[in-house]
């Protein structure tokens, strides 16, 4: 090993234990992260429990891709815990904390990244949608996360910050179009309406509280300290997706039989089958 790559390994772990000191002296940002990696941890162990008797592909799937929420999210609160995907950054200038170096969670992305499009995917198959709108949907909300990711990481230009902040916003009324317009429909065609209409009011009512988070801390104008932040975000995940998990399983497993017997309109693209 060269005494260069000696010197950025050191710096690199020196960084990194900077990060992990800085997060366990902050209680509210170090709680906001255990309590969510506890409520995974038991969320993960629940549903397990609960889709044990699922035998239908259509619910087994939607069961799959709820589980998947929690296990994305106790990997991903346990890198953020561990400092291993949080770093500071130094504000640009126009930044209400010009120059100053800011601690930044962006692991929370990753994990928005993974986990969100499971909760869509599990919605999607919920209200029995057609493939192509099922893939606008997900699409579209990865390019949510990425361009919020991009918005938190950028240092040189306080403005492409909320650029790239608008350009998510954007994204994501593409998703809120697709859960608001497109899927209800569809959804009353396979006989879940009514629990679609709840989990469909109770994620747009909650993921509308992210884009306000990130505008009100330390990445947009920085009235809210990085803990207050981080335990909003916090709060957000465990109802938008541990809670939102357990009233769609509760229902699937309730209701096995509307899930299974509706058209699959995801394999099929919702068409009709054709007359020999």
């Amino acid at each position: 090993m060269t005494a260069a790559s000696t010197t950025a390994t050191t710096v690199l772990q020196a960084t990194q234990s900077d990060v992990l000191q800085e997060i366990q002296s902050n209680f509210l940002l170090n709680s906001s992260l255990w309590v969510n990696i506890a409520l995974a941890g038991v969320a993960i162990l629940l549903f397990v429990a609960m889709g044990r008797d699922i035998e239908s592909p259509r619910a087994k799937l939607i069961w799959v891709a709820t589980m998947l929420v929690p296990l994305v999210s106790i990997s991903s609160y346990a890198g953020l815990a561990s400092g291993l995907t949080v770093g500071f950054l130094q504000m640009p200038p126009g930044h209400a904390l010009a120059g100053q170096d800011v601690l930044s969670p962006w692991g929370r992305y990753l994990t928005w990244t993974f986990s969100t499009p499971m909760i869509l995917l599990a919605l999607g198959l919920l209200a029995d949608t057609d493939i192509a709108s099922l893939f606008t949907a997900i699409t579209m909300d990865i390019g949510m996360c990425v361009t919020g990711l991009a918005a938190a990481l950028i240092t040189s230009s306080h403005l492409l910050r909320w650029v790239f902040y608008g350009i998510s916003c954007a994204f994501f009324l593409a998703v809120l179009y697709v859960l608001l317009v497109q899927w209800p429909a569809d959804a009353e065609a396979a006989g879940t309406s009514e629990i679609f209409g709840t989990l469909k009011l109770l994620t747009v009512v909650l993921w509308l509280g992210y884009p306000i988070l990130w505008a009100l801390g330390s990445e947009g104008v920085a009235l809210l300290s990085v803990g207050v932040t981080s335990w909003g975000y916090s709060g957000l995940d465990i109802l938008a997706k541990y809670v939102f998990a357990f009233l769609l399983l509760r229902w699937v497993a309730a209701n096995e039989g509307t899930v299974s017997g509706s058209g699959m309109g995801i394999g099929s693209g919702g068409a009709a089958p054709a007359d020999d």
